[in-house]
């Protein structure tokens, strides 16, 4: 296991230790979310059930016995476990390098708290060095890159690949990747870009942040609460 991989295996297994026996649980994506997941399945802890915000997820989830249901089946989540591209000191977060954003953030305004897992690589004292990741209706792809590129000479997006053709997300719909912004104000950002006509979402999560992040560090996990 790398090192990065052990903060990350260090931190899944932290989360366990906030969810109690029943809870309904949300379940995000990604590398991290990878290794709480077998760190659930591996703890014998017994939740009511989860909901998660990937196909991927729900495939990792069900193929280890732990059940998955529908959002539209859960009034309301209990807590919601996932990980972040970037994360900063008042729990706003940049996310959906992965492309799941769209039903990470719907799964995380369905819960009552927000545990961010993460490795300390995800520190940041500003959002923006990562890709912005932003979901988008495909007729509105080019337009959108303009309206990206008009917030500073430095801003560039384009289109995100996979095998020489748009990728597709799970919503169907296509996913632009933002370089170059400094994001000061990550709520007003995140309401302006919503805005926009052909935005389903933006990959800021400033209006469903984090409540707890567990740090990975070489010095062991940190929490931090917001």
């Amino acid at each position: 296991m790398s090192p990065q991989d052990s903060l990350k295996a260090q931190v899944a297994q932290a989360a366990l230790s906030l969810i109690g026996p029943g809870a309904w649980l949300g379940v995000g994506t990604g590398s991290t979310v990878n290794f709480f997941i077998d760190a659930l399945a591996a703890s014998g802890l017994k939740v009511a059930g989860t909901v998660s915000s990937s196909e991927a997820s729900s495939a990792r989830l069900k193929q280890l016995g732990i059940p998955v249901f529908a959002s539209h089946e859960v009034a309301e989540l209990d807590v919601y476990v996932d990980g972040a591209d970037e994360i900063e000191s008042h729990g706003y977060m940049i996310k959906g390098g992965g492309a799941a954003l769209t039903r990470e953030k719907i799964v995380a305004a369905q819960s009552k708290q927000f545990i961010c897992i993460a490795d300390e690589s995800k520190w940041v004292q500003t959002l923006g060095a990562f890709p912005l990741p932003v979901e988008v209706i495909p007729m509105a792809a080019a337009r959108l890159i303009q309206c990206f590129e008009s917030l500073g000479s430095g801003v560039k997006a384009s289109l995100r690949m996979k095998e020489g053709k748009p990728w597709v997300t799970d919503n169907a719909q296509h996913l632009l990747d933002v370089r170059g912004l400094q994001i000061q104000d990550p709520l007003a950002f995140e309401s302006l870009v919503s805005q926009w006509p052909g935005v389903v979402t933006v990959g800021v999560f400033a209006h469903q942040k984090a409540n707890v992040c567990l740090l990975g560090t070489a010095h062991g996990v940190k929490t931090f609460y917001f």
